[in-house]
């Protein structure tokens, strides 16, 4: 059974999609069969993943409408992982999906049909706590929360753990958080070692060991169109995200 993850942070500049196109990639790379779905209107991991999103004739919002099956939409990418792309047309999702039932459990209904084909689906979730975030969050198994060590993303992350802690009280009793994920990292800036002792401090062991630091690489990567492992595989980020899969991969051995 795939092993659901949604990638979400409320705050927007935290190296959301960067993480979910890189650990993609670098699941794929070890040999997993991966699914992104792209929930973010602003098809950010659609286009980091290679794929023209104004070519596109099918998209999540046609799956959350239920015009279309994941199966009728998905893309083989270069990078070796299977992805259900997005574009602007999810914005308009929201407001046509209020008036129809069980509309938070639309992405979840979705996945029964093509879940088992994978190892891992990782669920990329728009900045902001609304119903395309909602049908992230009902549809995983777990929340992977990238994050920077700076002082307001600590008021962010409270927010976002009681906004789970709502989701299971409500509409999935079986979420929990899967890790914290330091993103964006320098090592020479002494609030940022502060913030990142801190979350060890109060969530121990689900702080993720792997750091992702600040990268060239990682940066430039998106505008090729590619994860960062074809763009440059040697460059700390790409490593970085590696190292990442690996340990995602020992902490869900049986």
């Amino acid at each position: 059974m795939a092993k659901i993850l949604a990638i979400t942070n409320q705050k927007g500049g935290v190296g959301k999609t960067t993480t979910s196109v890189n650990l993609a990639a670098s699941l794929a790379a070890a040999q997993r069969a991966v699914l992104l779905i792209d929930l973010d209107p602003q098809g950010n991991a659609t286009t980091g993943s290679g794929v023209d999103k104004s070519q596109l004739s099918q998209t999540v919002y046609d799956v959350l409408l239920e015009q279309a099956s994941l199966a009728e939409v998905r893309i083989t990418t270069a990078s070796h992982y299977d992805l259900i792309p997005a574009n602007r047309e999810l914005a308009g999702a929201e407001v046509e999906l209020v008036g129809m039932p069980q509309r938070e459990k639309h992405l979840k209904k979705a996945l029964l049909e093509i879940e088992a084909e994978y190892d891992f689906v990782l669920i990329d979730c728009p900045p902001a706590l609304n119903l395309l975030t909602i049908n992230g969050l009902c549809a995983a198994h777990a929340v992977l929360i990238p994050m920077q060590c700076e002082y307001y993303a600590l008021e962010g992350l409270s927010d976002l753990v009681q906004t789970i802690k709502r989701v299971r009280e409500n509409l999935n009793p079986d979420i929990e958080i899967e890790g914290l994920l330091r993103t964006m990292f320098d090592p020479r800036n002494a609030l940022s070692q502060q913030v990142s002792s801190q979350l060890q401090h109060h969530f121990g062991a689900k702080v993720y060991n792997t750091i992702i630091p600040r990268n060239i690489r990682l940066a430039e990567a998106p505008s090729y169109g590619t994860p960062v492992l074809k763009h440059d595989r040697t460059s700390k980020g790409a490593q970085a995200y590696l190292a990442l899969a690996d340990e995602m991969l020992e902490r869900t051995a049986p």
